[in-house]
Order: structure tokens, then sequence, then C-alpha cells
């Protein structure tokens, strides 16, 4: 009769042998390894803040709501507390700014910026922003273009309070790549400035650009021809995200890679948000039939010059619409625009959003903002100075997937907060102090907090040791 220990070694090595087994059978199994989507990942990390409390200011909380003679405490990167200063309980000690006559908003946030792809100076070779080779070309990635020294960045700041904005390719192609959401903070890289959780986006054309570009390249010549051609490479993608979700359910050969198709997967996948070139009403209205032809979503209209036309079906399909205040006549495509544009969007209970597409023109997004505001008041709307902010900052965090985390200032939402000199609507106020997650990164009377970039700190002259 065998011992006792015998056994028992025996019967452990079965065991080990057999749970080795079940591993390798559980690993072949397994559904094969999806690829990487988002190999360019974010390392945005805060700057350091301290705490501080701001007192005595006019509040716009960026949700439509003021608050007269409030405060707002900052604290970890974090708003804390918004409110009357008398509701609040503040540890002793910290950093107290008096506001008295000024005006506190969250940062403004642009959805519709070229800056790093088309980079201050305005040369040649800064023009990184149309890859106009083929009328589709969705691989391509706005980040990858993007010069973290571009001048623009500090002057949307330092002169517009902005805090946030959104990166997008041209519009020179039916699919123009992908957009990228960006912090407005010095970085070596484009991934130290990357919004840590945005959504990618998707940078579509409708309308004369796209057909102007490519009418003498044998592209589409026609708007139809637009359609077509755009229509065409959904069926595409519909069928390559089929081949890849079968393959990683483990049911079927393994497809092979294509950029352009890896990011219409990840429209159709819900996972990148469609930003939709177009002026025409009846061409955003054809772009939202084709969004449910193939499953997907338009998340924003931008430019949008006849959005007044169709607020209701944007209201309906739950899309926003990014405009100018009164660009207009420009070409055949913007010769409906009117100034009243955003200001009838929103009464009609759509998102509505002002926008810049502009180097220049988002250091007075505010500006804009007040011109689409008295436009409206004209036409008999009435419309509150806090809630034409929600024009400036929640809508556009909206359109971008980060109201969650920016847009207004609430309680748990990133500590991105501009303190106004004035009226924030006024020609004649510009941004005092901003700070970005809780740290304070422009201060007009501090010189240490006027951010430059490398680029302007010019180059070495011939007799500068070397």
């Amino acid at each position: 009769m065998p011992r006792l220990s015998t056994v028992l070694t025996v019967a452990a090595g079965a065991l080990a042998l057999s749970g080795c087994n079940l591993g390798e059978a559980k690993s072949a199994s397994a559904p094969p390894k999806k690829f990487d989507r988002d190999p360019y990942g974010s390392t945005y990390q805060p700057y350091p803040g301290v705490p501080t409390l701001i007192t005595g200011a006019t509040v716009y909380d960026g949700e439509g709501g003021m608050i007269e003679n409030g405060a707002i405490y900052l604290e970890g990167g974090k708003i804390q507390m918004v409110g009357p200063l008398a509701a609040m309980s503040v540890p002793e000690g910290v950093q107290t700014i008096d506001a008295t006559g000024k005006f506190v908003t969250p940062g403004i946030i642009d959805v519709h910026s070229h800056m790093g792809d088309y980079a201050s100076p305005g040369v040649d070779a800064h023009s990184d922003g149309n890859e106009m080779v083929n009328p589709v070309r969705p691989g391509v990635w706005a980040e990858h273009s993007v010069w973290p020294q571009d001048p623009a960045f500090t002057r949307a700041l330092a002169n517009g309070g902005v805090t946030t904005f959104q990166v997008l390719p041209g519009s020179g192609n039916l699919f123009g790549g992908r957009s990228v959401t960006l912090k407005n903070v010095p970085g070596r890289t484009v991934m130290d400035m990357k919004f840590p959780g945005a959504p990618y986006g998707l940078k579509m054309a409708c309308g004369e650009n796209p057909k102007r570009v490519y009418g003498n390249k044998g592209g589409p010549q026609t708007r139809m021809g637009n359609i077509a051609v755009t229509r065409e490479a959904w069926i595409k993608a519909q069928s390559y995200d089929k081949d890849w979700d079968e393959y990683e359910r483990g049911e079927g050969k393994k497809p092979g890679r294509d950029l352009d198709m890896d990011t219409l997967r990840g429209v159709l996948d819900g996972e990148i948000l469609v930003h939709n070139h177009c002026y025409r009403a009846d061409e955003m209205a054809l772009m939202m039939q084709m969004a449910k032809e193939f499953g997907y979503k338009v998340t924003s209209f931008q430019h949008a010059v006849e959005a007044y036309k169709i607020a209701d079906l944007l209201r309906e399909n739950g899309v926003c619409a990014a405009m100018w205040a009164d660009w207009y006549g420009f070409k055949m495509e913007s010769y409906d625009g009117i100034n009243e544009n955003i200001s009838f969007v929103d009464a009609a209970g759509a998102c509505a959003i002002v926008h810049s597409d502009s180097s220049q023109g988002i250091q007075r997004l505010n500006q804009e903002a007040a011109k689409a505001l008295a436009a409206g008041r004209r036409a008999g709307l009435e419309i509150s100075d806090a809630h034409a902010w929600t024009w400036l900052s929640l809508n556009p965090a909206r359109s971008l997937g980060i109201d969650d985390k920016t847009g207004s200032l609430v309680p748990g939402k990133m500590a991105d907060v501009v303190l106004w000199n004035g009226d924030p609507l006024s020609v004649y106020s510009r941004p005092d102090k901003v700070w970005i997650d809780g740290a304070l990164l422009f201060d007009a009377a501090n010189p240490a907090l006027r951010p430059v970039t490398d680029f302007e700190l010019g180059q070495p002259g011939e007799g500068d040791v070397k």
C-alpha cells in the first residue's frame, strides 16, 4: 500500500497538470486581442495650483445662471464651491482674490480651430491642415501636425480666455481626418496637451470645398458626386467593421488593417464624434439622413450658416450648430447668412455654439457672442447675458463630449476659470487671470505669468555663445 505522502504528491501533480491544461484551453478559446485604438494617448498632467478663493465677482456659471457678488473656491484642480460667500465654508488661510466689479466665467471652449496645424506665422511651411491627395482621408490625424510652439495658443489664452479647443483638419476633403481636443497649456508634445478622456472627432465636409478641390483631379465634381463618394466610403466601413467584429469574437480570419477604415469604424462604434463642415440647410438635412442610413450620428455642423432654416431638425436630431456671429457672403453657399443665426438656433431649443475658425477670431470669441446676442435682441428675443455664455462654454463642451468634465462652474468639474476685468461681453474687457485645472496660467498683473512659446524667444545671433 503506497504511503500517504506519495499519494498526495501524485495528486498535487495531477491537479497542477490539470490546471495547466485548463489554462491553455482557456487561452486558446479567448477572443483575439483588439488593436490599440488610441496609440497616441494623452500624457497631460495639470500644472500645480494653490487653493484659491475669488470673491465679490459677478459669476456666470456657464449653464445660464448668474450670481451677483458671488464667490468661487478652487482646490485640487477642481471647482469646490460656487455661490454667495456667506454660504461657503472655506478653509482658513487660502489665497483670496477680491474681484469686486469684475466677472468670473468658465473658460471659453472653441470647437473650430486650426491652431497648431496652420501655425503662426502663416507661411507655407506651416500649412499642415489639409491632406488633399484623396477626397477620402479619415486616416490622417490633426494632432500629428500640431506644433506645440504655435504662438497662437498663448494669444488665445491671454487675450481670449480660451482654456480648451478642438483642432480640426481642413475642409478640402469629404473626410478630412481626425480632430483632437487640447487643453491650452504649454507642452513639449501634443500628447502633453491632449484633453484626458476627450473623444476623437472626425472632420467631414460637404458642399463647395471638396468639389472645388477635386473637380479637376478626377474626384467628385458636383454635390451629388460628393454624396455618392461619401456613401461609398461608409459602405466599405460597414463591411470593415463587421469583419473586425467577427474576428474579435473569434469567428473569422484576421482582416487587414486600414487606417482610413479604422477611423470610420470608430465612428460606427460610437467612439469618434462627427463634426461636419456644412453651410447650406438642404445639405445639412442630407447629411443627417445619411447618418441614419449608415447608423452613426452627426455631433455638430461647423459653420452652419443656414442653420436657422432647419433649427427644428437640429433640435430633433440632437445636433449642435457651431456658427460665426456675422460671417457671410464670401462664397455662394454662405450667401444666406444672417446675423440672427445663433440666436434663432438657440431660441428653437437647439444647441448653439459660437466658434472662430481663426487664430485672430479665437482671441475675441466673447465679443463674437456679444454680437450674436445683440442681433437676437434686436429681433425681439429675450436672451440674458448669462445664457449667451452657454454658447461659449457648456454647449461647446457638449459637442466635444467633455461636458461632464468642464464647460460650467459646477463643483467637481475642472477648475477652468476666467476672471475678466469687466463685463465679458464688452469690447473693452480682457482676461485678468486664467486658471486651467486650478493652476494660474495667465495673470495680466504678473509679467512672469504671460506665457511665451520657445519659438517667440528667438534665435541666437552670430555673436552669441554657441
